[in-house]
């Protein structure tokens, strides 16, 4: 085909098409020819298994990820007409998932039982920023602090103690634990603002919403030991302690975000009388240890070899996530700081 030549008359006739409409773009507004030609603004929303939204109805299959089609990068797009790529993965860590691939053996879905042969490695999630990137959301940094381990901990901390007094408090504000957690605050802020500069570098004309966490036992009062739906085993005395920990990881979120001239997106105080401990129904946004599955569809999450060990009566082993009532919320506040984005970029060009 490089052979091919269209004929000298509709050669002369594009030629003189193309110089008219060079001679009308003078008058053209720049804006608005950018506007055809763009199409809808470009959303990447990159994060972990609370962007992800993962066990809300219905989910993705097909890599290990679990992200739902509920979660709020897709509430988000819909609503505001945006073209998403959603890149967010379940256990994704700062290195390991976002700046780095994330490996197959941190891939928990669901499905919680993989396929034959496994996942494969996911691709690091920033690859999908590039310089037309308009929207980047980003939420990000609990299991790189091991916020899971530290669940894990208290469960078996507080089943030895029998609920009773701090066990969890105890172990991780003196000697190792201590030391653990300290050194584990300092690694996410150091690796949460080389992820900050990467995203600038890859998006450098992006508006950028960094999520924080939503509230998951902000009062204790609702909650009971051994009740799995809930919080489990856990110690009733260490859950304003774990409530603590969330909030330095949320203050550690936003002043990276002030840091780095993004914007913070809170989704904890919306979220603080929603917690695990609400009451049944639309008044709780957060799945317990082990919980009936919420969202659109019939979808189950059959048993993993370590889900079959947790009691309860739950339809899946959830483990502390937000349910469809949460990814709601979430989908709100993001949306609201998107909007503000829309409403700053529309003074700043009628200036």
């Amino acid at each position: 085909m490089s052979g091919f030549r269209l004929p000298a008359t509709v050669r002369a006739s594009l030629a003189t098409a193309t110089a008219l409409t060079a001679a009308l773009s003078v008058f053209t507004p720049v804006s608005a020819a950018r506007a055809a030609d763009a199409g809808p603004p470009n959303y990447v929303a990159l994060g972990d298994s609370y962007s992800a939204n993962v066990f809300v109805r219905p989910w993705n299959p097909g890599d290990g990820c679990g992200r739902s089609y509920r979660d709020y990068p897709h509430q988000v797009a819909e609503g505001l007409g945006l073209n998403l790529v959603d890149a967010t993965c379940g256990a994704a860590e700062v290195q390991d998932g976002i700046l780095g691939p994330q490996p197959a053996s941190k891939l928990y879905g669901p499905p919680s039982v993989p396929p034959a042969g496994g996942w494969a490695d996911r691709p690091a999630q920033i690859e999908r920023l590039h310089a037309d990137t308009d929207y980047v959301s980003v939420g990000i940094g609990g299991n790189t602090l091991g916020f899971g381990d530290i669940v894990t901990q208290c469960l078996e901390r507080g089943l030895n103690t029998l609920g009773f007094g701090t066990p969890c408090k105890n172990y991780y504000t003196t000697g190792e634990g201590r030391d653990w957690l300290a050194g584990k605050f300092a690694q996410l802020d150091d690796e949460f603002g080389q992820m900050m500069t990467a995203i600038r570098d890859r998006a450098p004309n992006a508006k950028v919403a960094v999520v924080g966490y939503p509230a998951i036992v902000p009062d204790n009062s609702g909650c009971s030991w051994n009740v799995w739906r809930q919080l489990g085993t856990i110690a009733k005395g260490d859950m304003p302690w774990l409530d603590g920990v969330e909030r330095q990881l949320n203050a550690l979120i936003a002043q990276q975000a002030d840091d780095n001239g993004a914007t913070y997106v809170d989704t904890y105080g919306p979220s603080v009388d929603h917690g695990v401990c609400a009451a049944e129904g639309p008044q709780k946004w957060m799945y317990g240890v082990r919980d009936d599955l919420t969202g659109q569809g019939d979808q189950t999450d059959p048993p993993s070899a370590l889900c079959s060990q947790i009691p309860g009566n739950g339809e899946a082993c959830t483990f502390v996530h937000p349910n469809a009532y949460g990814a709601d919320s979430q989908a709100r506040q993001v949306q609201d700081a998107f909007e503000q984005f829309r409403t700053s970029a529309a003074a700043a060009g009628s200036s």
